[in-house]
């Protein structure tokens, strides 16, 4: 007999972000991962060469508990509740995507086309690592934070500046979606 998984549904999951939500607020917490590489980079010494690393890194450390959890939690999501049964994605986007050169659209949750090491370790692949990672580190500092820790902490403690991080969010991936990716691929 083969046992089928499926996502937990929404009104599963929603509670139990919920739930950890309260409890961060009721302990002062923020919830964020962008600010465990502060925190790493301070336990490293990186504050001996800029203010910014400067800080008791052990008040933070109980978020790399939390960064911890998130990989643990995702290996044993992917290696035991996963059943690769792909996305249920809708036959326009099936066709944008193939012509684009996706072969696979929709078959698996990640495209090979972007996801294999051959199209990692591709002069292409390697600068949108890079380019990338440049920007999101750049955003994430620019913005006070990333996405986790605008859109559930900041928008549930009803802080203003996460309101306009998370639109700003949404807009940089509506324009990413729908004008960068056609250019790149």
């Amino acid at each position: 007999m083969e046992l089928i998984l499926n996502p937990w549904p929404w009104y599963v999951s929603g509670p139990l972000i919920a739930l950890v939500m309260a409890l961060l607020l009721y302990f002062g917490k923020n919830f964020g991962v962008s600010s465990n590489l502060r925190t790493m980079c301070a336990i490293g010494g990186a504050g001996k060469y800029s203010n910014f690393f400067k800080m008791n890194w052990r008040d933070y450390s109980w978020n790399l508990v939390v960064v911890l959890g998130a990989i643990i939690g995702g290996f044993i999501a992917v290696q035991f509740l996963s059943n690769d049964s792909g996305t249920n994605l809708s036959s326009t986007t099936i066709s944008e995507l193939e012509a684009l050169g996706f072969s696979n659209a929709g078959q698996t949750l990640l495209p090979n086309e972007l996801f294999n090491m051959d199209a990692v370790l591709s002069l292409k692949g390697l600068s949108l690592l890079i380019i990338g990672g440049l920007l999101v580190g750049f955003g994430t500092r620019y913005a006070g934070g990333c996405t986790s820790g605008h859109a559930i902490t900041g928008l549930s403690s009803l802080q203003r500046p996460s309101l306009i991080a998370v639109i700003g969010f949404f807009i940089g991936g509506l324009v990413m979606a729908n004008f960068l990716f056609p250019i790149i691929f």
